[in-house]
């Protein structure tokens, strides 16, 4: 009994979860997310033994499909934790009850910045702003000055050069639509068709737009302006150590991904410690190089490259979560008949 105490107290010291009959992976938290996840599988590995909680990855397409499922499934959840449910539809997300109230200890470490509300449903894990890149080569072989904003991407000079996503298909694709939204309000349907009459090329997705129509990534495609993210120059350093693109800074939406206790889990208490992980000073560090975008915790070190290449925009465009739900789809609906006729 005393070796059994001591054991148990141990345990305890070490802020473990394990229990007298549990081996690591011996619970199974079921982790739902988008299909652009990615980690570093030893960060999950010390989790497990630490907490004798096994996280099972299950991908389920981009965030506007993610969302859908969730929302579909809510009554019998797909799993006990989501992540990837982002600025766009965060709203439709907490209207249609699928995330239930958990407050994780590392939320006032910085993801507090970016709540949707004060429900403590759904907390920040990451940042990605949505912005244009250019190719800075490719424009000055064609005697072109790089673009400084929106207005310059409907200027004849950039005719046919300009690549963005469907935003009925695409996050970054709505993303690039609210910016629009945001920085023009009334006159934001009148600024798209300009982009139509001036050549704008819509894609159904990210990979199609920038590593087959973008002319400065690795599929070196015709088109050398692009919707991508803040962070994308970061994977194009040149072999001087320059970037060889640049994120128009005063184009960009600022893009929040979100993590919850899924309501109606089957194991809700495991699915708060898969949180308190994706929040932690470990998985943090990660989440720059594994899926290129900006950690939601504060302190943590981006790597060196980011810093020259891709500083996290200061004055990014924003738009309230519940004016996002109120109006998408009927955006979506004026785009289309704006840009696709």
């Amino acid at each position: 009994m005393r070796r059994m105490a001591i054991a148990l107290f141990a345990l305890l010291l070490a802020g473990c979860s394990l229990s007298g009959d549990d081996k690591p992976g011996d619970r199974t938290v079921v982790l739902v997310t988008h299909d652009s996840f990615a980690h570093d599988p030893a960060v999950f590995d010390r989790f497990t033994a630490e907490t004798g909680i096994r996280v099972e990855v299950r991908k389920s397409g981009d965030a506007g499909a993610l969302t859908n499922q969730l929302v579909l499934t809510k009554a019998s959840p797909l799993g006990d934790v989501a992540f990837g449910v982002d600025t766009t539809f965060a709203s439709r997300a907490l209207d249609e009850g699928v995330f239930a109230e958990y407050r994780s200890p590392a939320a006032a470490e910085g993801p507090q910045r970016y709540v949707v509300d004060d429900s403590g449903r759904l907390t920040a894990v990451d940042v990605g702003d949505v912005c244009v890149n250019v190719d800075v080569a490719a424009l000055e072989s064609r005697g072109l000055p790089v673009p400084t904003g929106y207005a310059d991407l409907a200027d004849p000079k950039y005719k046919d050069l300009l690549v963005v996503e469907d935003p009925a298909t695409s996050s970054p694709g709505l993303a690039f639509l609210l910016g629009t939204v945001a920085s023009f309000r009334d006159g934001w349907v009148g600024y798209w068709e300009k982009l139509r009459a001036n050549g704008v090329l819509v894609v159904s997705g990210w990979e199609e737009a920038y590593t087959q129509e973008f002319s400065g990534s690795s599929g070196q495609g015709p088109r050398p302006i692009v919707v991508s993210y803040a962070s994308s120059p970061s994977a194009e350093i040149g072999e001087d150590g320059e970037p060889r693109t640049r994120a128009l800074l005063d184009t960009c939406f600022r893009q929040v991904e979100y993590a919850g206790v899924l309501a109606n889990a089957k194991n809700p208490e495991d699915a708060g410690k898969v949180v308190d992980l994706l929040l932690s000073p470990e998985f943090q560090r990660t989440v720059p190089e594994m899926m290129y975008v900006y950690p939601a915790r504060e302190g943590v070190e981006l790597p060196e490259a980011w810093a020259k290449a891709a500083p996290l925009p200061e004055n990014p465009a924003t738009l309230p979560a519940a004016e996002i739900q109120a109006n998408r789809e009927r955006w979506i609906e004026q785009w289309r008949a704006a840009v696709q006729g």
